[in-house]
């Protein structure tokens, strides 16, 4: 069933607007892709490996939704029906990595990351050049609404739910079955072990581009306040970790 599908997987980015331009900015800060090789993991419709290619042309994208890589294969290259945690490309390929909002949809965080890291170009100490570069955008357990709606009364509720994020594990999770949401330590504990080493580690606010839409002037302050915001410790509370690693050996 095509809802069932949706809430378990999440929604992609099916339009381009401010908020998706963001961070795009935000990834080209800490990984070059002028002429990189680079894989979107979690792809959907292929939205950001259509951005990816205004800068290279090496860009692929992988998906479990097959429907939703049919669909953007009419007008893309290299996209094709794969798990995050068996990728088809063997090791070292990819000088840039994204997984954007996926791996709370996974059945195995811990081995998509695995995955991530091992297609990864490992640095060449002879030749100067560094490993390539995962960028994650996970959910941050901290922000007060969960965005990927909840279960109660026997029924899924979309939209953004108040407050569950802050309940403890166990009734969080009956809420929120179908979608993880991440701590600083979860990270931590999610990459400990790896051969990478951590480039940053930070928290986002959305793009508001809805509320800009609808209600102009209120959107923009919010952007305002909020990217204040995330140069201060109140960023803790943002929607989104921003976590880059750049592989060692």
């Amino acid at each position: 069933m095509e809802q069932d599908r949706a809430i378990r997987l999440g929604h992609p980015s099916y339009v381009w607007g401010f908020g998706q331009e963001r961070r795009l900015e935000l990834i080209r800060r800490h990984a070059t892709l002028e002429g990189r090789a680079i894989l979107d993991v979690g792809c959907g419709l292929g939205t950001y490996v259509r951005a990816f290619r205004r800068f290279s042309q090496d860009v692929h994208g992988i998906d479990v939704d097959a429907d939703k890589v049919i669909e953007g294969s009419r007008d893309l290259p290299n996209l094709s029906v794969a798990s995050a945690e068996d990728l088809p490309f063997v090791q070292g390929v990819f000088d840039v990595v994204l997984s954007h909002e996926v791996i709370e949809h996974v059945q195995d965080d811990r081995q998509a990351i695995v995955e991530a890291v091992r297609v990864l170009r490992s640095p060449r100490p002879e030749a100067g050049s560094r490993g390539g570069r995962l960028v994650i955008f996970a959910p941050n357990r901290l922000y007060p609404f969960e965005t990927h709606g909840a279960y109660w009364g026997g029924e899924y509720h979309f939209g953004n739910i108040p407050l569950v994020n802050y309940l403890p594990d166990r009734w969080r999770t009956r809420f929120c079955p179908h979608v993880r949401a991440y701590t600083v330590r979860d990270l931590q504990a999610l990459v400990a072990g790896l051969p990478v080493r951590v480039v940053v580690h930070t928290q986002v606010f959305p793009g508001y581009d809805k509320i800009v839409r609808r209600h102009g002037s209120l959107g923009r302050i919010l952007r305002r306040v909020t990217y204040f915001l995330e140069e201060t410790p109140l960023r803790y509370f943002g929607l989104s970790h921003l976590l880059v690693l750049e592989k060692t050996a």
